[in-house]
């Protein structure tokens, strides 16, 4: 693998294969990261030192009767859906068929379930733990809980290589989906009317509101689930529809899977930017329209993707896990608030990223604070408190305790 210094990544075929660059890293002294999905927004799953590819531990065991179900450090989140719909059972897994379990549940795992089914953090029972000692800790409830706890929420890569993982899963119950679009003059009616909604519906049921830039045209969108029928969600949707006639209004019911296949993210891909902030009460009135004369004013780029904000609805049994209990610690948030802009390579990215940091700014002012670790910002002020908020300091002693030299090093990391 050469020296100290050299660019490697090494195909790990199973966790021995882990162990051993760990200690070979911590011998030689080369920084390490461990690779899942790759899909941390800030590129913190690669490194110039060695980074190691999990995704050959690939193993999925489910146990019908209990409904555990232990995963590789290395599976994706599609896989995992497909191994657990022949059993009929269902997890908090996001919308990103690409996405690593591991690297999902260790950041939190918000999902479309979130609000019925909690975090994906939630359902972790139990990881399998290469430390930066070389060694290999079963961490759960009973047993390195200080490791179980930092792993429900702290991020992946900081206390060690997470060799597996074990998640409660549940019956998956029957679904339905909604995708409602809107021309922009609607926007302000439709955001009053649907931030309401999206905290007083049942926990069945899940929205992400959002306005858009793409192609020089802007639309309002109302994507959601229900783990109920068609009907009832037509029915709660009402007065989305009382705030201005929808120029699409897709209503379906679904089985749990074709619903996740319905509600997975697409993207045209090139570069992006994200910032993000929790929310107890919904965006003024005044807010929502700043935000849309700065949209209009949005510069132009070929990218696809766009730009725009979104709402995402949380709550519910998100807000039932006190924010000590696990290391995930926004615990009070009624929503997720994600502002983003992309940009074709050969593009400048200053117009954009100077356009998103004055959208954040007039955001910032009407949310509570903090951002979402999953959606990583390289370029977030403060990002202890933001990510972390008062679990911080107990992170950091996680960290000074089971990787005193800082072997799990990135930009970032806890205790950096």
């Amino acid at each position: 693998m050469g020296g100290p210094g050299a660019g490697a990544v090494l195909r790990a075929a199973g966790p021995a294969d882990v162990v051993r660059a760990v200690e070979w890293a911590r011998e030689t002294g080369v920084p390490i990261v461990p690779r899942g999905g790759g899909h941390s927004y800030a590129g913190h799953s690669v490194n110039s030192g060695l980074v190691v590819d999990l995704r050959a531990l690939d193993g999925i065991a489910v146990d019908p009767g209990s409904g555990l179900v232990t995963v590789g450090g290395g599976v994706l989140t599609g896989a995992l859906y497909a191994a657990l719909r022949p059993h009929g059972l269902a997890l908090p897994l996001g919308n990103g068929a690409t996405v690593g379990i591991a690297g999902l549940a260790l950041g939190g795992g918000s999902a479309a379930t979130s609000r019925r089914l909690g975090l994906t953090a939630d359902t972790l029972r139990a990881t399998t733990l290469a430390t930066a000692a070389g060694t290999v800790l079963t961490c759960d409830g009973t047993e390195n809980e200080d490791l179980f706890w930092a792993c429900r929420g702290g991020g992946g890569g900081n206390f060690g290589i997470n060799l597996d993982l074990t998640f409660q899963a549940v019956p998956a119950p029957a679904a339905s989906t909604c995708l409602l679009l809107w021309e922009v003059a609607h926007a302000p009616a439709v955001f009053e009317a649907v931030q309401e909604l999206m905290r007083t519906a049942p926990e069945e049921v899940s929205l992400r509101l959002g306005v858009a830039t793409s192609g020089g045209r802007t639309l309002v969108s109302v994507v959601g689930l229900h783990l109920g029928p068609a009907a009832e969600l037509r029915d709660i949707l009402a007065p989305a529809f009382a705030a201005g006639p929808p120029s699409r209004a897709d209503i379906a019911d679904r089985d749990f899977w074709d619903a996740m296949d319905y509600l997975q993210h697409e993207t045209a891909g090139g570069a992006f930017a994200v910032r993000t902030h929790f929310a107890v009460d919904p965006l003024p009135p005044e807010a929502v329209a700043q935000a849309l004369a700065h949209l209009a004013a949005a510069p132009p780029s070929g990218n696809p993707d766009g730009c725009g904000f979104a709402l995402f609805g949380w709550g519910g049994a998100i807000n039932r896990v006190g924010p000590a209990a696990t290391a995930f610690v926004h615990r009070d948030a009624q929503y997720l608030i994600s502002l983003d802009t992309s940009w074709l390579p050969g593009e400048e990215p200053a117009p954009q990223l100077g356009w998103l940091a004055a959208l954040d700014h007039l955001i910032a002012a009407h949310a509570t604070g903090g951002a979402y670790l999953n959606f990583t910002d390289p370029d977030l002020r403060d990002w202890r408190t933001a990510y972390y908020g008062a679990n911080y300091p107990r992170l950091v002693a996680v960290k000074r305790r089971h990787d005193p030299d800082g072997l799990f090093d990135f930009p970032q990391s806890v205790g950096s």
